[in-house]
C-alpha cells in the first residue's frame, strides 16, 4: 500500500509528523507492505533569504508578530518535537527557498535513497544550521549519502526534476492540500498535520486492511494436462 506524504524542508510540523509516522508505522506487523513517497510541497514559493535573515526575524515580518511572540511560538514547536527526541534549534535556523531542495529530493527519489535524503535535508536545516538552498549543503547531503558529486551538481546546476517538483504541487492543489504534512493512503483516506503516534496507527491500519482485502488472490488456474516430469518433495515423476 503506497502513503504519499505532502511536505517542506522549511516546515517544522513535517518533521514532527515525519517521526510520529515512522514511530506508528514501526508498531505495525505489516510495516514492510507500506511504501512511502515523499512529494513537494512549498510553504512561501517566492521567498528568498537575499538578507541573512534569522527565523524570528523572518516569522516577525512574514506572520505580523513580535520577536518575543515568534520566539514564544516556536518555543512551543521544540517542546512538541523533543516528545519523540529531536531537538531542533531555531536560533540558528536558516529560511531559505526549498525549491531545488524538492529537486534533489526527486534526484535521490531516482536512486532509491528518497526517505533518507529526506530526513538528512530535514536535520541539516532545523538542527545543523544549515542553509539548504544552497547547492553546496546538497552536494555535502549527497556525498553522505553516498550520491556522486559530480551528477549531483550537474542536477542542481539545470533543471533536472523541476517539473517534478512543480507537479507535485499541481497535484496538492487537485487533492485540495492546504498545508503540510498531509498524509494521504492508498488515495483514499487523508491526514493532515502532525498528529499523535495513535492516530496514525490507526488510519495506516484502515487503510491496509482495506486496502489489503482488494488485492487478487493468488488462485492460479492450472493448464497442466497430467503431473509428469516434475520433483517435489517426494522425488523426481519419471
Amino acid at each position: 500500500m503506497k502513503v504519499e506524504i505532502w511536505s517542506d524542508v522549511m516546515c517544522p510540523f513535517c518533521y514532527i509528523g515525519k517521526r510520529h509516522f515512522e514511530k506508528a508505522i514501526e508498531k505495525l506487523p505489516f510495516k514492510n507492505e507500506v511504501e512511502v513517497e515523499w512529494k513537494s510541497f512549498q510553504l512561501n514559493p517566492e521567498y528568498h533569504n537575499t538578507n541573512n535573515e534569522d527565523l524570528y526575524t523572518y516569522l516577525a515580518r512574514s506572520k505580523g508578530m513580535s520577536l518575543d511572540q515568534a520566539k514564544q511560538m516556536t518555543g512551543q514547536v521544540v517542546e512538541m518535537a523533543s516528545n519523540v527526541g529531536l531537538d531542533l534549534n531555531f536560533a540558528t535556523n536558516i529560511p531559505a527557498n526549498s525549491f531545488d531542495a524538492h529537486r534533489f529530493l526527486h534526484f535521490s527519489a531516482s536512486k532509491g535513497l528518497q526517505d533518507q535524503a529526506e530526513e538528512a535535508l530535514f536535520n541539516a536545516h532545523f538542527m545543523g544550521a544549515k542553509d539548504i538552498a544552497k547547492h553546496e549543503t546538497l552536494i555535502s547531503i549527497a556525498e553522505e549519502l553516498g550520491l556522486d558529486k559530480d551528477e549531483t551538481l550537474s542536477v542542481l546546476k539545470g533543471d533536472h526534476f523541476a517539473e517534478a517538483v512543480r507537479y507535485d504541487i499541481y497535484e496538492s492543489q487537485q487533492l485540495g492540500v492546504r498545508g503540510v504534512p498531509y498524509f494521504v493512503f492508498d488515495r483514499k483516506y487523508a491526514l493532515s498535520g502532525a498528529q499523535p503516534i495513535d492516530t496514525f496507527e490507526q488510519a495506516i491500519t484502515q487503510s491496509f486492511t482495506e486496502w489489503k482485502a482488494a488485492q487478487p488472490t493468488a488462485q492460479l488456474k492450472s493448464l497442466n494436462k497430467n503431473d509428469d516430469a516434475v520433483c517435489d518433495e517426494n522425488g523426481c515423476e519419471i
